[in-house]
């Protein structure tokens, strides 16, 4: 594969860019615009176009608060990988930014991939999809002979992102025979959730879902109620439900998505709105459910979580039960001698920290444990916990949060953010975590297993990989939670 920066797409030539090292090509178009009559509807084809078009600009990212040059028309994805030519076709790697499916874009400085596709001599593929109710509200109750609300949009962008990743990737160098698709939070969610969607197969050879909310997919009737509470929030003027969701302006669709989330936090605590529906056609089957009978794709996954995922939440997103009221709300539904189980096994409950840990375990690691249980009966499947925490986390007594592992994958422990917290120490912890867990990330997407350190995850012996500056494997770690958890059952 040459160093070309022309590249001739299936819809068209596209020019990258050159950085030291390192060739890009960014705001790739893999779907049309979803405007106008297409708002609510699957992504439809790429139109062709003529010359040779721009791929030096990240493409606007979806619709969110806070985001200035957001825009409907944001079905794009990126392209990174080294400019040194090579002999064979590289491995690739598609991530899925995270965000609660309200928030997040691949344009982000810290999903660019560079110093990934560099480290592990890869493809980088990164993508944006629809989010907040204009991705993952379901509206498809509303649907008339002449309006047509489609299901799982945002899940319908992803998988229309793999297509193209199929079609396309072998001109850039990539390989399409061995995908790996990793993603964070939602974007591990989406991970979790693409591996039990029938579209899907053969569109991937293997899968990373770190801290992947997998419970967070919802029935269809549970979806319907918060379709109509959305329509309730938006408060439009128009005579219809149709009409109010097709002339509604992209920044009143994410007010309205907000206010959601927020009843929602409150209300049904443990539950998010913006989620993937079972619906009986691109998602047939709960995740946990598809999981533990097998019927998920069967390819190689990694799959963990954070040691403190909860703490992040109060600070920075307060959407997930962290505190006594939501948490009390969560259980009214659960057995009270599971409640009671559970409770026991957080010593100092409801205090802060042990309220978000409780929280935080709920929505990221039991699910997580679900899955890999599930998962290992019938294929290769990894576990991991990360705990590495700089000083400043520790004396914060944040610790190792939600999200905090994204610096080591990504190579930004010793750049930026990552200085900043390791100024008060943990320097060097951060640099030996971050190569660590990019040999076995690299590893796992070039050959489909990690480093030989790191063992197979079964439901006998549960051995786990605990990153941290001394990393160890562990069988069964917090045993005495996860069989606390049994029984406890998720909202669907």
């Amino acid at each position: 594969m040459s160093d070309a920066l022309e590249v001739t797409t299936d819809t068209g030539v596209v020019r990258g860019r050159r950085d030291a090292n390192i060739l890009s090509w960014r705001g790739i178009p893999y779907a049309a615009p979803p405007v106008g009559e297409l708002r609510f509807r699957a992504p439809h084809p790429v139109a062709p176009w003529d010359g040779v078009r721009d791929a030096r600009r990240f493409g606007a990212p979806a619709p969110q608060r806070g985001e200035n040059r957001s825009s409907e028309d944001c079905l794009t994805l990126n392209v990174c990988r080294p400019a040194a030519p090579s002999e064979h076709p590289r491995p690739v790697m598609v991530f899925i930014h995270g965000g609660a499916y309200v928030s997040g874009s691949s344009a982000r400085p810290l999903y660019r991939g560079d110093h990934l596709a560099r480290t592990g001599d890869i493809v980088f593929v990164s993508i944006n999809y629809r989010l907040g109710a204009l991705g993952y509200l379901d509206f498809s109750q509303y649907s008339t002979p002449d309006t047509v609300f489609e299901t799982n949009v945002g899940l319908r962008d992803q998988i229309a992102a793999l297509q193209w990743v199929q079609r396309n990737i072998a001109a850039f160098g990539g390989d399409p025979d061995n995908v790996t698709i990793f993603g964070e939070s939602s974007g591990g969610n989406a991970v979790t959730t693409l591996m039990c969607t029938p579209a899907t197969r053969g569109l991937f050879a293997r899968g990373i879902a770190q801290s992947p909310p997998a419970a967070s997919v919802y029935s269809p009737e549970r979806a319907k109620t918060w379709a109509q509470r959305f329509l309730e929030l938006l408060a439009s003027e128009a005579g219809s439900p149709q009409e109010a969701l097709l002339s509604a302006t992209p920044e009143q669709l994410v007010r309205a998505t907000d206010q959601l989330t927020r009843w929602c936090a409150d209300d049904q605590p443990g539950t998010r709105a913006t989620a993937p529906v079972v619906d009986g056609d691109v998602l047939p089957q709960h995740p946990l459910d598809a999981f533990a009978a097998g019927t998920a794709h069967s390819v190689p996954l990694i799959i963990g979580t954070n040691s403190h995922e909860g703490r992040f939440f109060p600070l920075f997103m307060d959407i997930i039960p962290t505190n006594k009221s939501r948490i009390e709300e969560m259980f009214a539904e659960t057995d009270p001698a599971v409640k009671a189980r559970v409770l026991n096994v957080y010593p100092g409950y409801p205090g802060r920290l042990a309220a978000a840990d409780l929280g935080g375990d709920v929505v990221f690691w039991e699910p997580s444990i679900l899955c890999a249980q599930g998962h290992s009966q019938f294929a290769p499947t990894y576990c991991y916990r990360y705990d590495f925490s700089p000083r400043l986390l520790d004396l914060t007594r944040i610790g190792a949060t939600h999200g905090t592992e994204l610096l080591a994958v990504f190579g930004f422990g010793t750049d930026g953010l990552g200085r900043a917290l390791t100024l008060l120490g943990g320097h060097s912890g951060m640099r030996k975590v971050t190569e660590l867990m990019q040999s076995h990330w690299i590893s796992f997407a070039r050959n489909g297993v990690p480093g030989p350190e790191w063992p197979r995850y079964d439901a006998e012996k549960r051995e786990t990989l605990i990153i941290d500056e001394q990393p160890r494997v562990i069988a069964d770690p917090r045993r005495q939670k996860r069989e606390a958890w049994i029984g406890y059952r998720h909202r669907r």
